[in-house]
């Protein structure tokens, strides 16, 4: 049985692109009877038309809609082999995809500009999100690495700790809580909290804290970043729970103030995660290599 061959999709997928053999035969440098001859060949293999022409025009039949969406799959694999092959000869000429939760962006971006100075020829895209929607970037296989907090179980997640993220509350600079040596965390459940969307690991750690101690948070307002929720504390619209490695230039400016609460900090700690049975590339893994070998210097 004759077997379809490479070029003969490649050949297809310009007709079917273009739906004119000539203007297939320019962009592939062919004459137009070669065209021809690869297309009748398909379909003599297939024993199915896979272009119809209507007057002047060519369309595709059916049979041939599924060949161009075969050989769309095809080719896009090819090319991902050879991308994947030119990594494994240099990790300065790969691409690395990347998303990270909104509350670690500070720390991610300063880790990608380390990295990208050591490795100025890898291509990056980084998307920031909540903590949900990385984690389905994640387990839909769209992102190469992330940098998160923990991740849930059972997701077939591999997740590796480099850094502590102490969670603390924050009030304006002029709040009365800011004049006590000691708060009770009882006596900080009686203020009202702005706190980030549902699916936000912040949040469910705020949530946590508090449901361990049998109290429940004032919720007065709900906010998609941090910047909002930094921006309303100092409006005086309520206190905040905040990572502190987020707060650098808020505290150096004397705009807000982390109060003084027993059980605070909440330390929870930052991961570098990839899906376990993810095969990294060569700039991924070295990216993966880099965090974990300058987190100490980094914290």
């Amino acid at each position: 049985m004759r077997r379809l061959t490479l070029r003969q999709f490649r050949v297809f997928e310009a007709v079917a692109r273009h739906l004119s053999f000539s203007r297939a035969a320019e962009e592939l440098h062919l004459s137009q009877p070669a065209v021809s001859m690869q297309v009748r060949g398909i379909e003599t293999i297939l024993g199915m038309r896979l272009t119809e022409q209507v007057g002047k025009k060519i369309f595709l039949t059916e049979a041939g809609r599924e060949v161009l969406h075969a050989s769309q799959s095809i080719t896009a694999r090819l090319d991902d082999l050879q991308a994947n092959l030119a990594q494994l000869r240099s990790i300065d000429t790969g691409c690395l995809n990347i998303a990270s939760t909104s509350t670690v962006n500070a720390v991610a971006t300063d880790i990608l500009a380390r990295f990208r100075g050591r490795h100025p020829g890898v291509a990056i895209h980084l998307d920031v999100s909540n903590r949900a929607a990385v984690l389905d970037q994640l387990v839909g296989n769209r992102i190469d690495l992330a940098i998160m907090g923990q991740v849930p179980d059972g997701l077939g997640l591999e997740a590796t700790r480099f850094m502590d993220n102490p969670l603390v509350v924050i009030a304006p600079p002029d709040h009365p809580l800011t004049r006590k040596k000691r708060i009770s965390v009882r006596e900080l459940a009686a203020e009202s909290f702005l706190v980030r969307e549902a699916g936000s690991g912040t949040r469910g750690a705020m949530e946590r804290f508090f449901a361990a101690r049998e109290l429940e948070i004032r919720s007065s307002m709900e906010m998609s970043s941090n910047e909002a929720i930094k921006q309303a504390v100092q409006a005086g619209l309520g206190l905040g729970i905040l990572s502190l490695q987020t707060l650098e230039m808020e505290l150096a400016l004397k705009r807000l103030a982390v109060l003084n609460v027993d059980g605070f900090p909440i330390m929870r700690h930052w991961y570098i995660v990839h899906r376990a049975d993810k095969r990294l590339s060569p700039s991924a893994q070295a990216f993966k290599e880099f965090v974990l070998g300058t987190a100490e210097q980094m914290a």
